[in-house]
């Protein structure tokens, strides 16, 4: 059975798209089949991430209208072949996503990969509603950072309000994976602690994420970090949190301040 995912935060700058196209990249490499949709209408980022940006026609606006069909859209990565984009639109704004559109196209993504995961926009408006509509998992991106974590906390809101489980009596399952995460500012006060964040959010923890130039760098060569530097410890991290949607219970590494040691949490599994 197929699973919608979408990466989400109220706040932008946080490593949302980053991360989407990291689990994406690591989902596939394990075997599954995954799209990556790309909601940010208006902005589109993703694609230059996954490295695709020369090779986008269609969109999921083009889609949602009916002059493409899914299939002419899906961009098939190069290097791992069950891994594919759809990309948003550049030239139209976020008040083309309509409701039925996305139905639509989700409805049809569930019938063709184990895992779609959606990226969001930031904020809370009508591409971050569409976004988390039809979601089954629910994967909140924050930075160690009160204004970031308060954002993050008005999506969990969301997520338990706008949609479709929600309203028909259910829940989305939610995760927390904290991003750019410095022990050693950590330890000054200078940003929040993993365990402030977690009390303050009370969602279950799905990864650590450190803040590390690997990261960056993977970007700027058009490749998500679980592919571009896969020993690199972000990269761990999200092959970790991978893992745990895939079903695994397994530790989670906590970065500490003592130079190359990880601390660790034990896990519940994410699915």
């Amino acid at each position: 059975m197929s699973k919608v995912l979408v990466v989400t935060s109220g706040k932008g700058g946080v490593g949302k798209t980053t991360s989407t196209a990291a689990l994406g990249a690591a989902l596939a490499r394990a075997g599954k089949n995954v799209a990556i949709v790309d909601f940010d209408v208006g902005l589109r980022n993703l694609d230059l991430v996954m490295g695709a940006e020369r090779r986008v026609v269609f969109d999921l606006i083009n889609v949602i209208n009916g002059d493409a069909k899914l299939s002419q859209a899906l961009i098939r990565d190069k290097r791992i072949d069950t891994l594919h984009l759809l990309p948003a639109s550049q030239t139209r704004d976020k008040d083309a996503l309509t409701e039925e559109g996305v139905a639509g196209v989700i409805a049809e993504l569930r019938e063709k990969f184990d895992y779609i995961l959606c990226d969001s926009p930031a904020g809370i408006e009508r591409g971050a509603t569409l976004a988390m509509r039809h979601a089954d998992i629910a994967i909140v991106v924050s930075n160690p950072e009160v204004s970031s974590v308060r954002d993050s906390d008005r999506i969990i809101g969301l997520l338990d309000s706008k949609t479709m489980r929600a309203e028909n009596g259910d829940r989305v399952e939610k995760y927390l994976l904290v991003t750019r995460y410095d022990p050693v500012r950590a330890d000054r006060g200078e940003m929040l602690k993993v365990e402030d964040v977690l009390e303050i959010l009370s969602i279950p923890l799905l990864a650590v994420v450190p803040e590390s130039q690997e990261v960056l760098k993977a970007s700027n060569l058009g490749m998500p970090v679980t592919l571009g530097a896969p020993n690199s410890h972000p990269a761990k991290a999200y092959t970790d949190a991978a893992r745990r949607i895939m079903g695994e219970t397994i530790e989670i590494e906590i970065p500490t301040d003592k130079r190359g040691l990880l601390g660790k949490i034990f896990a519940r599994k994410a699915a």
